[in-house]
């Protein structure tokens, strides 16, 4: 990794590149002006795929359509059955229209769904009908996490949701409807809403363990990764996607919270039970965050610990470098003087330095100067400072 790549990692790292604050300015831009409700497709929507899940307690009639026509017929020849529409992709404002005029769905609600950016919530409307939104998550291989808006509008025979991609995290429910003892295909269609926001929930564990594999892959990498930079480029990184998950989390928990208080008449007592079931998933998903984000604390304080401890050992070897030829300067420095050792006629000076001129003493200096090295050496071994302490 060179040197730009390092400044992206910390730009992301602080959040420069935040996806979904990104996505709230992109979407307050497009609809800046616009009166309430009013739908805009944003730029690079996907063409829609329109599918119909066709249900009773023992069958399944499932199938694409490439015409709505064909789609609604197919829905309004089947009264008696419970049925699943999934769209999938905004890319088609007409049909974005007759589906809300179709389904009698509220602007401001069609507005959210087109949106793509809302936390998760819950809304009755008429007829105690019910509009959910979830955020379906992902650990991508990036580093990032990867979120969806997953809009859920309940009827009296129906389900029908809206995203904006064409993969999910709901294939395991979809398999569920085809097997020939599904709880769901029995209970009623108000059960699928529940279904599918468990469905949502139980995705955030996977991303959370690809998380916590990869705090415990930093956690074994600290104490041999030698490029700092790179290394807290990592934990701010993925701190900021521990956070950014509990953002998403929190509102799950508060719209089931919300849905547990809803009358009688809108839950009935036999699905709210299960909901009652998704909001422990809910608040362990967010013990599980807690519990992430108290380990990268710790992780950021072990990694600035251990830079600490490697700047003391650099600051020990030049420090013990520095005492060492303290004591050799001096010598040398004594002797480079070179006071005059003859002096007037009457003979030398007495005081100057007799080893200037002695056989022996360049060698004699060389091996004071070797016996000095040696003495501070073997000080310092027996006071423990030249041991390697990590």
């Amino acid at each position: 990794m060179d040197q730009d790549d390092d400044d992206d990692d910390l730009n992301s790292a602080y959040g420069v590149t935040d996806r979904e604050a990104t996505q709230q300015a992109r979407q307050q831009t497009e609809t800046l002006g616009q009166r309430p409700g009013a739908l805009v497709i944003r730029e690079g929507a996907l063409k829609p795929r329109m599918f119909l899940y066709s249900y009773d307690d023992t069958t399944l009639a499932e199938a694409e359509f490439s015409s709505y026509d064909d789609l609604w017929a197919s829905f309004e020849a089947q009264p008696e059955r419970k049925h699943w529409i999934d769209v999938r992709g905004y890319g088609d404002l007409a049909l974005m229209e007759r589906i809300m005029q179709d389904f009698d769905l509220h602007p401001l609600q069609m507005e959210d769904v087109l949106g793509d950016y809302q936390r998760a919530k819950v809304d009755v409307f008429g007829d105690n009908r019910l509009f959910l939104v979830s955020r379906m998550t992902d650990f991508t291989a990036e580093l990032d996490i990867d979120d969806d808006q997953l809009s859920i509008f309940t009827g009296p025979n129906y389900v029908l949701t809206f995203q904006d991609d064409y993969e999910d995290c709901l294939d395991s429910l979809r398999n569920r409807l085809r097997g020939n003892f599904s709880t769901t295909k029995r209970k009623p269609s108000l059960y699928l809403a529940y279904a599918l926001t468990d469905v949502v929930i139980d995705h955030y564990f996977p991303t959370m363990a690809a998380i916590g594999d990869y705090i415990e892959g930093l956690e074994d990498r600290i104490f041999s990764e030698r490029r700092e930079r790179r290394m807290l480029n990592r934990i701010l990184r993925i701190k900021k996607d521990i956070v950014r998950f509990r953002r998403l989390v929190y509102p799950e928990r508060d719209k089931i919270s919300e849905i547990l208080r809803l009358p009688e008449e809108v839950m009935p007592e036999e699905v709210k039970v299960y909901f009652k079931d998704a909001y422990d998933h809910a608040m362990q998903a967010l013990d599980l965050a807690e519990s992430y984000r108290e380990n990268i604390t710790s992780l950021t304080e072990l990694f600035l610990s251990d830079q600490s401890n490697r700047m003391n050992e650099v600051m020990k070897v030049l420090t013990i470098i520095s005492a060492i030829f303290i004591p050799l300067s001096f010598v040398a420095g004594l002797y480079g003087m070179n006071f005059q050792r003859e002096g007037p006629p009457e003979g030398p000076n007495p005081l100057n330095m007799p080893e200037l001129y002695h056989p022996w003493g360049y060698p004699g200096v060389l091996a004071l100067m070797t016996l000095m090295v040696v003495g501070q050496l073997y000080y310092f071994w027996r006071k423990g400072w030249l041991s390697k302490q990590r």
